[in-house]
């Protein structure tokens, strides 16, 4: 490895442990009420060399933000490997987003907020890797979506704008994943989570069908 190479290698990673501690101070203090000094303590490192990474604590969320829409990235990639049919492929993209909610809590929340974040409109080469990523994500259902239609495992009458079923399949699980999550608030009693996450990725499936 050239000495070039090596110092790239050695940045990349400082830059990542900076997240690191950032992300640890987000999550547990929120976004809102840290500081670069808080992240500074968490990461050891001083406040100035924070600044050499990131301009601001807005940057470090825009690259959480991104890391986020990484990891989902990532889960949908590998819940379409070994599915031949694409109404399976939808099927297993639908239990990953449920899985991303349960075991990267974290990352589901800033996704789900992000919309709130005004600094994410801005036009920079961070925002424009989260616009790159979450095309990545909706094209993996779109092409699960036409490769059902290819197959016959979906209609044809049922799904004329796979890009539009995209939509609609996403944001009808996230609705119902919103509900489960804060069920104890609810003054109706849900039925049970498994049971009724389930019962909704079938159900849309079933609506995929002939």
């Amino acid at each position: 490895m050239s000495l070039n190479s090596r110092r790239e290698k050695e940045k990349n990673e400082r830059r990542e442990s900076i997240l690191d501690a950032a992300e640890q101070v987000f999550f547990n203090k929120g976004y809102e009420r840290c500081s670069m000094d808080d992240i500074a303590r968490t990461a050891e490192l001083s406040r100035a060399l924070l600044y050499v990474y990131f301009k601001d604590k807005a940057a470090m969320l825009q690259a959480i933000v991104l890391r986020s829409a990484c990891r989902l990235r990532e889960r949908f990639a590998l819940a379409v490997q070994g599915r031949q049919q694409g109404i399976d492929q939808i099927a297993s993209i639908a239990r990953a987003y449920y899985d991303f909610s349960q075991q990267d809590t974290h990352y589901f929340d800033v996704l789900t907020q992000s919309s709130t974040f005004v600094h994410l409109a801005e036009n920079n080469e961070e925002n424009q890797a989260l616009h790159d990523c979450g095309a990545d994500i909706m094209q993996l259902m779109v092409d699960a979506l036409t490769a059902g239609l290819a197959d016959g495992s979906i209609s044809p009458e049922r799904v004329n704008d796979p890009l539009q079923t995209a939509y609609f399949l996403r944001g009808a699980l996230h609705g119902v994943i919103m509900e489960v999550r804060h069920a104890e608030r609810r003054s109706v009693e849900l039925p049970e989570t498994e049971r009724l996450i389930g019962y909704t990725i079938d159900m849309l499936g079933h609506s995929l069908r002939g």
